[in-house]
């Protein structure tokens, strides 16, 4: 009898959880329902999950498909709903002309754990964050961003980079390490008032840090993640990025304290010099921002997003010239007509390069390399478009739909120089042209992007000619997308150009 009673107890507690669980389900489903009525249309979403294993089983395709919605649409990353503006004209209705509404962050908890809320690029819409990037702003301009002296450091740093490449002439290899030591030694001769050789075994660990956090943070691991923030107490992939995290921080404070060694306030020398000299003369005030946390966290946020957008772009820059080698000759003889094969080039010799200049902003449109940009929230009730969007509302800029526009590019689903070039061969701007975003939280490197990017891709073209290896197979160029759109590992073959016809 008393086990027949333990059994009926077992029973019992089982269909209890049934119930509470069938419960749960059936109020999921009717919150869903009731919330999808208040907000712009999207595909339905799955109860607690929402639509995130249609995002993770093809990331681009759903992008692209968000757009058939109309110029906004919903998606539901797990159970909170994000709106997406598919259009030009809603974005710079949000981003522009509300841009203090449409400027705040989301709380995403794999990021602030990392980041412990502190930096610049993920901090939220407030004092702090205004004077992160004030000064930020304030001190790269100082240290050259936008002048002759960032032109001359990159032209430098491309003649470095093509010796690197060039030790691998003929065979076939993967061009990602110096790619990324070359553009990341511009922004760290910015901060750290140097730049590291392409075999510095610390340096290549940092990079590897980089390329390890952006693809976990994108992966499966980081969605589940910033669902169920709890798994930072269970072992797992997440461990191995905070470890990155720490690893990235010690290397920035040794390079702080070497810099207080040896700081003269008369005379900066860089990034960390001047936040140095910044944070002794705000620490009387209590309410101060400038403190060490700010300083690692905004130096990180600047040495990663300095790093990986650039050094992206261009390697996919090399695959589209493998792909299209008549685009690839004729950039060359174009650069090879007005340069020579000596001269370095400089961003005076882009109305000399027309179609060279508009290749490189059909490899940024067609790489697209943050389909949808970075998150941002709303940080007070607003209408857009007859939406009422309450306060907390995460707003992602579908810059997938603004930069394939059929109506707005000549080629919007291929890769062609043409979309930059008018009747004439000019070079042509387009306004749907939106890789950096707009409004306040427009990208705070913009200038110095658009330096290396055509510096280093005209650098490259004049003096080497990219091919893929024999039977090498195509990788999908669909990507892979994480924090950033990245594509699959690929081989290069390269040779030097023959200076002497």
């Amino acid at each position: 009898m008393e086990s027949i009673l333990r059994y009926l107890d077992w029973i019992s507690v089982v269909l209890v959880l049934l119930a509470g669980f069938l419960s749960l389900f059936l109020l999921e489903i009717f919150r869903l329902n009731s919330s999808r009525f208040h907000i712009p249309p999207g595909p339905k979403p799955l109860p607690f999950v929402g639509n995130l294993p249609e995002f993770m089983k093809n990331p681009m395709d759903f992008i692209r498909s968000m757009a058939k919605y109309g110029e906004m649409s919903s998606m539901y990353l797990g159970r909170k709903p994000v709106v997406m503006l598919n259009s030009m004209d809603v974005v710079k209705k949000a981003f522009v002309q509300n841009g203090a509404v449409f400027a705040g962050r989301p709380f995403i908890p794999l990021l602030n754990w990392i980041s412990e809320g502190y930096g610049i690029v993920m901090v939220t819409y407030g004092i702090s964050w205004k004077q992160q990037r004030r000064f930020a702003l304030h001190t790269l301009r100082n240290f050259g961003l936008g002048k002759k002296t960032v032109e001359e450091r990159v032209a430098e740093e491309a003649r470095y980079l093509i010796r690197e490449l060039l030790k691998q002439e003929g065979k076939a290899f993967y061009p990602i390490h110096p790619i990324m030591n070359a553009v990341s030694n511009i922004i760290c001769s910015i901060i750290f008032g140097d730049r590291f050789e392409y075999d510095d075994k610390r340096f290549a660990q940092l990079l590897e840090i980089l390329n390890e956090n952006m693809r976990v943070g994108g992966s499966p691991v980081g969605k589940i993640f910033n669902l169920l923030p709890i798994i930072k107490y269970f072992p797992g992939p997440h461990q191995k990025m905070l470890q990155n995290a720490n690893c990235f921080k010690v290397f920035i404070r040794e390079a702080a304290d070497q810099h207080r060694e040896t700081l003269d306030p008369a005379n900066l020398r860089d990034f960390i010099d001047a936040y140095l000299v910044e944070m002794a003369k705000q620490e009387p005030n209590e309410d101060s921002t400038f403190h060490e946390q700010n300083m690692v966290m905004s130096i990180s946020d600047l040495f990663f997003a300095g790093t990986d957008t650039v050094a992206t772009t261009l390697r996919w820059g090399l695959i589209f010239m493998m792909e299209h080698p008549d685009v690839q000759e004729r950039c060359h003889e174009e650069i090879v007509r007005v340069l020579g094969f000596d001269r370095s080039p400089c961003m005076d010799d882009r109305t000399q390069l027309p179609y060279t200049h508009a290749t490189v902003h059909e490899i940024q449109r067609y790489a697209n390399v943050v389909p949808l940009s970075v998150m941002h929230q709303i940080t007070q009730p607003t209408q857009l478009r007859g939406y009422h969007l309450p306060k907390g509302t995460d707003i992602l800029p579908n810059l997938t739909a603004i930069l394939t526009d059929p109506d707005q590019w000549k080629y919007s689903d291929t890769f062609n120089p043409e979309n930059f070039l008018d009747e004439k061969g000019q070079f042509c701007k387009n306004d749907f042209f939106l890789p950096f975003s707009l409004g306040p939280r427009v990208c705070l490197g913009e200038s110095l992007a658009k330096t290396e990017l055509f510096i280093f891709f005209t650098s490259l073209i004049q003096r080497m000619k990219f091919s893929w290896p024999p039977g090498e197979p195509r990788p999908n160029m669909d990507g892979t997308v994480g924090m950033v759109r990245s594509p699959f590992p690929f081989n290069t073959v390269c040779h030097s150009r023959d200076t002497t016809h």
